[in-house]
């Protein structure tokens, strides 16, 4: 599959413009490994290295699409691996929102930065994601890319009121779950079932 066959595929699928635009505009194969590039399209999940992967695109697209990005948005992604959702959602909020990602991995991390040294608006942290960011908090959105039985109060907590975090909840299989906050409450406002995430380390 080359890019526009992936752009196609993901348009038959309902996607919104805004996330298709972000599809066309980043390319995935500065993200991967050079004996990997040839792969980049494919809409399959690759590995990265130590266990980890880039998700497969179709499933990055649902996530987008839960967290109802607005232009100017402040948004914060835990388990950010190769950079390559970061480049996507430094796309749809646009250069005066702001992205932040966690990852845990230093090697990872590292690599991930010089992918996105292009964009100005993301910035990478290599340090645990179980307490969030709470130096930049609160967020307009968090999205958790990593699987965990459910989303910490301490992550939670880190949301703008009215915000959504979106996270693959569950054990051996996953659903794709987005909670809105009412106040003190969060709310589960939609959930898609049927995804296997590395877990949240």
């Amino acid at each position: 599959m080359n890019k526009n066959e992936l752009l196609a595929s993901l348009k038959k699928a309902g996607f919104s413009e805004k996330i298709l635009s972000a599809f066309a505009k980043v390319k995935r194969e500065d993200f991967l490994s050079d004996e990997l590039k040839y792969l980049a399209y494919e809409d399959n999940a690759l590995p990265i290295g130590y266990n980890q992967t880039i998700s497969q695109p179709y499933t990055i697209a649902i996530m987008l699409s839960l967290l109802q990005l607005k232009k100017g948005q402040k948004v914060l992604e835990i388990g950010s691996g190769s950079g390559y959702v970061l480049a996507l959602l430094s796309e749809i909020v646009g250069s005066i929102g702001q992205v932040f990602g966690i990852e845990i991995i230093k090697n990872i991390a590292d690599k991930s930065k010089k992918a996105l040294r292009q964009y100005r608006n993301v910035r990478v942290y290599n340090i645990d994601g179980r307490q969030g960011l709470k130096d930049h908090a609160p967020f307009d959105r968090i999205l958790i890319s990593a699987a965990v039985e459910t989303p910490q109060k301490e992550i939670l907590n880190q949301l703008n009121k009215d915000g959504i975090l979106v996270a693959p909840v569950g054990n051996f299989e996953q659903s794709i779950v987005a909670f809105r906050r009412h106040g003190d409450i969060f709310v589960k406002i939609k959930e898609v079932p049927g995804f296997v995430f590395v877990r949240f380390v």
